[in-house]
This record gives structure tokens, C-alpha cells and sequence, in this order.
């Protein structure tokens, strides 16, 4: 075992996680825990997968049982993420006795389905197989069968030798072409796995195509498609049950968690080991909404013998998330499935607000898309403005929200549902989101592209700038004008009285982003209005003025009040200042004037490349609300 130890100044003090990699699981798992910033253990058994670790620590090599339980005493091991490939089921017996004996969480990241066609001949192991094969009869010629289950299949496989011509594609790497040899496989029935497929099927024209069910990851879906596509018979093993092997060391299921995707392993993780992430995530209310939605379906159906506790969600990128659900009755006496929003740490507005669905037969929802009827009951805000993926008059309830409902109630049931969001409390909160300017009104939107919350997101806050620039476009104006919040908003709407309220956007600190947006809308003029406080820093070259990223550069204030023929004892004064704002108070009318327009140039020689094709308009504001 060889082990690539490295000391890191934010190792944590409460123990660290150890993951079974080696596959693109492997890799996701890396990407997903190198965010936290903290020590793990990335272990393979051979050093051929090339891992890029700042915070992890590669371990390479096969361990002993007594190694294991070692290793993990000694590096204080609080989870354990099984992301080997599905049919190792050696190692993953081993990683549930570890578990077992160590009494610590596991997770099993497995690969993302991608169901089961009817078209293909699913069996359990190559024994199967096997037997499929010697009971084929031909007189004209002997079969051609090819495998893509790499060299493992051969030593299962060389018995039928005698029957049918067997082709191997596998790694072309000196171990597996000896192991081949080994078994009297012909060098000419190898095949390099790096070959594309539809060529070697076009090349032997095989009869049979034998795979495993490798999931998304693996390409499972593609080449089966292919190989239907071009006439072959195909025969998929079945992943072996990764449940079965968790039963059987009685791995409690406060202690196990099964997941398939990245947003699922970071959830996982945190409930399992929460002082990994210092800054947990949430779900979106799109994603609540659809868990809502599948609880009241499946109860209407009857597929549960009790009311399910927890629903699993596919979201966007195909993984499916585990959501708990509750349900209840409403004063009609209407049984409704409910969900709690759960922002994480993100600071959100609708978090802890309840959501509701509904589900009804409803014949007449045949007539819509997918079959399915989304309506918005009490609490969801009603589109009042163009601007948005759906006309003025629809319920707020977004495209990809739609998406999901419909995508996994299909999943459920073929029959005509109509679908009832509602959330009881969200006229009362949508007063508090950007609803109001974005002209929705009446409640809440259920939103959502991801279907996850990112704590802190700044891909949430650009997205909600994203909807306004596109509101802000389709009032017809030509003319944007941003601003970095409420008081200054208050001060360029006096100064540009007769614009349309939908034009003037919000920025927070994300200057330069915003500028991109409205040039990519196609605006004509984009005025910006800004406080001296975040002047000084966009002059500065910051494009992002959030004091994470940028502070008062007094060096390069004092090279601006030289660049303005400031006097020496204003200068001077500068080093006593504690915030921008306190320079209006330092500062002569005339060398303000002076100043100002310094700023300003700096501030456009930043902000006027990001929008070539229009003019750049910087509305300077001063503690009192003067533009200058």
C-alpha cells in the first residue's frame, strides 16, 4: 500500500471520510468533497486513474481487513463512500463488514440508472448467459457473439468456445491480454476497448452483444442503442443488488444512504457527517413541489400500502433525491401530500414554508401536455409582465418546475392527472422576494433549474438578475438601469422618472455580470448607478464588489486624488477614513468634482468593454442622493 501523505493547514480536528473510488463515481465524489475544504482519503487499488486532490490524500494499493480497520483508526474515519463499480461485489462486502465492524455511516454512490429496455434479454450472471447460448440451434453457420464486459468475461465465457465465435473487447493493457491468453483466447478475437464500437460491430456483424448494466456512466445506454440499432441480439447482466449486501450486516438505515449523483452525495454527507460542510444545501421549491406531487399521486393510486415517508425526485441532471413528505386534510376535507422547504444555509425567504400538491383523475387533463394538468392554487403568484417562459395570466409556476412534475409523475402513471400546487403562506412571504418587480403577483413562483440550493448561491442571485434583465427587455425600453440595491434604486428612479419601473434592475455587487446580461439582452444604453463605496473598487478593476473579493484600495484612492489635483492635506486626510463615503465629507466641491469624474473614467474603462455595442452611462450617487 502506498499512501501520498500531505499535512493540510484545514484538516479537520472531528474526523475525516474515506472513499473506494477508481471510477467516474470516484472522480464526482473528489469534485464533490474537495468543496468543503477539509482532509478525506481517496483510495484505488492500482494508481492508473489520474485524480486531480488539493485537500485529499491518494491511497493506493490493496489493504487487508485488519489494514482497513487500522488505516481508519488511525486517520479518525467517520464515513465510508463506496463509489467502486457496481459489479465489484467483492469489495463492496468488504466495505459493509468495515462499516459494520467500525459501526460508522455509509454511502453507496452508485451509477444513475437509465432503466430497463424491453428490447433487451436481462439475466443475472454469466452462468445465465451461459445456458441462453447452448440452447441456440443453427445449421448455417456458427454464432458471433461479442462481449463488452471486459476481460473478466473471458474465464466465465471460454466454455462456450466450442459453440459460438466469442469476441472480447477489453483493456489493452499487458494484464488483461495475458490473462486472455491464459484461457486460449485468440489474439484475434481481442478487440482494444478504445476502438469505437460501431466500427468493431460493423467489422464482425455480431449476432449476440453480451454487456453489463453499467448505468449512465458507463455508456450503457448508448451502445446498447447501437447494438439494437444494427440488428444484434443483446443480453444485459443485471447490476447486482447493493441492498442485499447491506442487509446482510444489518447496516441500519439511519447509517446507510444510497445515492446517484453529485447534488445527492454532498445531502448525504451532510446528514451523515455533519461537520463536513460548514455550509449545508437545500432544495429548490421546484423540486418540493414535485416530491408534493409524487406523494399525492402515489396515495391516490394506492401504491403504498401506508403513506410513504420519503418520495425519491429526478431532478434535471437525471439523479434522483430523497424528499421527505408529510400529508394532511384540508378544511374541504381534500387529502393533500406537503413538503417543508429546506433552504440550507442559503438565505432564503421561502425556507420552512409549507408546500402542497394535490392530484385529481381528471379526463379533461388528457388534452394537455404529457396528460397532465399543473394548476396554482392558493399562495402561488399569477404572471403579469412578459418576459417570462410562459405569457402574462400563467400561473408562476416555471418551465423547469413543469418539467420535473410532469417527468416523474409519468414515471408513476400514464393516466390524465391534474396537479394543484399551492403554498399556504406565500402571499404573505412573496412581498419579501423580487416577485413584486418582476410584476408577479398574488403569491409565490415556484422556481427552480437545478432543483438544488447551493448555500450562499451566487448562481441563484445572478439567475434572479437574469429573469429581471429579461422582464426588464420585454416592457419594450431600450434604456436599463442598474443599481446596487433599495437606496440607490430610490435615487436613479427620481433622476429617470419617466423610465418604466421594470427597467431599473438590481445588482447587489455583481457589476460586471450584470452589464454582460443586459448587453447579451441587446439594450441600447445601460446606466449604472453607484454608491461611492463600491465606486472606488469597480475603478479599481473589481467587477465583484462583495468584501469577500475586494476592499477599500486607499493606495489607489490617493493615486486617483493625485490623478484629480487634490490637495496634500486631503490626501492626507485619507488615512484616517474608515469607509469611501466619509471622502464627500474630505473633500472641496471643486476637488470633488475633480474626483468624480476620475472615478467615473476608471470606473468605465472596467465597465465599457463588457458592452461594446452599447453606451455605458455611470450615475455616480452621493450620501445625500445627488447623481453626479
Amino acid at each position: 500500500m502506498q499512501r501520498n501523505e500531505r499535512k493540510n493547514e484545514n484538516q479537520s480536528a472531528v474526523g475525516s471520510i474515506l472513499v473506494y473510488g477508481g471510477t467516474t463515481e470516484g472522480r464526482i465524489a473528489v469534485q464533490v468533497l474537495e468543496e468543503a475544504g477539509k482532509n478525506f482519503y481517496y483510495s484505488t487499488r492500482t494508481a492508473s486513474q489520474e485524480v486531480t486532490l488539493h485537500h485529499g490524500v491518494r491511497v493506493v494499493g490493496i489493504m487487508t481487513h485488519e489494514q482497513k480497520i487500522a488505516f481508519c483508526h488511525e486517520h479518525d474515519i467517520r464515513l465510508v463512500i463506496d463509489a467502486t463499480h457496481p459489479f465489484a461485489e467483492h469489495i463492496h462486502e468488504s466495505v459493509a463488514r468495515l462499516v459494520d465492524e467500525l459501526d460508522i455511516p455509509l454511502i453507496r454512490f452508485d451509477r444513475m440508472s437509465v432503466g430497463r429496455d424491453i428490447n433487451i434479454c436481462w439475466i443475472d450472471s454469466y452462468v445465465d448467459f451461459v445456458k441462453e447460448i447452448e440452447n441456440f440451434k443453427t445449421h448455417s453457420r456458427r454464432l458471433v457473439v461479442l462481449s463488452l464486459c471486459g476481460v473478466s468475461a473471458v474465464k466465465e465465457l471460454c466454455a462456450l468456445e466450442n459453440v459460438v465465435d466469442v469476441h472480447y473487447r477489453i483493456l489493452n493493457v499487458e494484464t488483461s491480454r495475458q490473462k486472455a491468453s491464459e484461457y486460449g483466447v485468440a489474439l484475434g478475437h481481442l478487440h482494444d476497448s478504445r476502438e469505437e464500437l460501431e466500427c468493431l460491430l460493423e467489422c464482425l456483424h455480431p449476432d449476440i452483444v453480451l454487456i453489463k448494466e453499467s448505468g449512465a456512466s458507463g455508456g450503457f445506454q448508448q451502445k446498447t442503442e447501437m447494438a439494437l440499432r444494427m440488428g444484434c441480439k443483446v443480453y444485459a447482466i443485471r447490476q447486482p443488488d447493493y441492498q442485499t449486501v447491506v442487509d446482510s450486516y444489518h447496516i441500519s438505515a439511519n447509517r446507510y444512504q444510497r445515492v446517484d449523483g453529485p447534488h445527492g452525495l454532498r445531502r448525504a454527507t451532510e446528514k451523515l457527517f455533519p461537520d463536513f460542510f460548514e455550509l449545508k444545501s437545500g432544495l429548490t421549491t421546484g423540486t418540493y413541489a414535485t416530491a408534493a406531487a409524487i406523494g399525492a399521486c402515489r396515495w391516490l393510486l394506492c401504491m403504498d400500502d401506508t403513506l410513504t415517508e420519503k418520495v425519491d425526485v429526478v431532478i434535471p441532471d437525471g439523479e434522483s433525491i430523497s424528499v421527505p413528505v408529510y400529508y394532511g386534510e384540508d378544511e374541504r376535507g381534500k387529502t393533500y401530500c406537503m413538503c417543508i422547504k429546506d433552504s440550507g444555509d442559503d438565505p432564503d425567504v421561502t425556507n420552512g414554508l409549507e408546500i402542497r400538491a394535490y392530484v385529481e383523475l381528471d379526463a379533461t387533463a388528457k388534452n394537455r401536455q404529457d396528460g397532465i394538468d399543473i394548476r396554482g392554487g392558493v399562495g402561488i403568484g399569477t404572471i403579469t409582465l412578459p418576459g417570462f417562459d410562459a405569457p402574462p395570466g400563467s400561473v408562476a409556476i416555471n418551465q423547469v418546475p413543469q418539467q420535473m412534475i410532469r417527468h416523474n409523475l409519468r414515471l408513476l402513471s400514464r393516466k390524465p392527472i391534474c396537479v394543484t400546487i399551492s403554498v399556504p403562506r406565500g402571499e404573505e412571504i412573496a412581498g419579501r422576494t423580487f416577485n413584486p418587480r418582476l410584476g408577479i403577483k398574488g403569491g409565490i413562483s415556484i422556481v427552480g433549474v437545478s432543483g438544488i440550493i447551493k448555500p450562499f448561491s451566487k448562481e441563484g442571485f445572478l439567475n434572479s438578475i437574469r429573469k429581471c434583465i429579461h422582464v426588464a427587455k420585454a416592457s419594450g425600453c431600450d434604456h436599463v438601469v442598474i443599481n446596487s440595491g433599495a437606496k440607490s434604486e430610490q435615487y436613479v428612479k427620481a433622476y429617470y422618472a419617466h423610465l418604466p419601473e421594470q427597467v431599473f434592475v438590481e445588482y447587489g455587487n455583481f457589476i460586471g455580470e450584470t452589464i454582460k446580461m443586459a448587453a447579451d439582452e441587446g439594450f441600447m444604453k445601460i446606466s449604472l448607478g453607484i454608491m461611492l463605496g463600491k465606486a472606488v473598487k469597480l475603478a479599481a478593476g473589481h467587477l465583484d464588489t462583495h468584501s469577500k473579493h475586494s476592499v477599500m484600495d486607499k493606495q489607489f484612492i490617493a493615486s486617483m486624488m493625485a490623478e484629480a489635483h487634490c490637495g496634500r492635506e486631503v490626501v492626507k486626510a485619507l488615512a484616517n477614513i474608515k469607509l469611501a463615503r466619509e471622502l464627500w465629507q474630505i473633500l472641496s466641491e471643486a476637488e470633488m468634482r475633480n474626483f468624480v469624474d476620475v472615478v467615473r473614467r476608471h470606473c468605465l474603462l472596467h465597465c465599457e468593454p463588457l458592452a461594446p455595442d452599447c453606451e455605458v452611462e455611470l450615475l455616480l450617487i452621493d450620501n445625500e442622493g445627488r447623481v453626479w
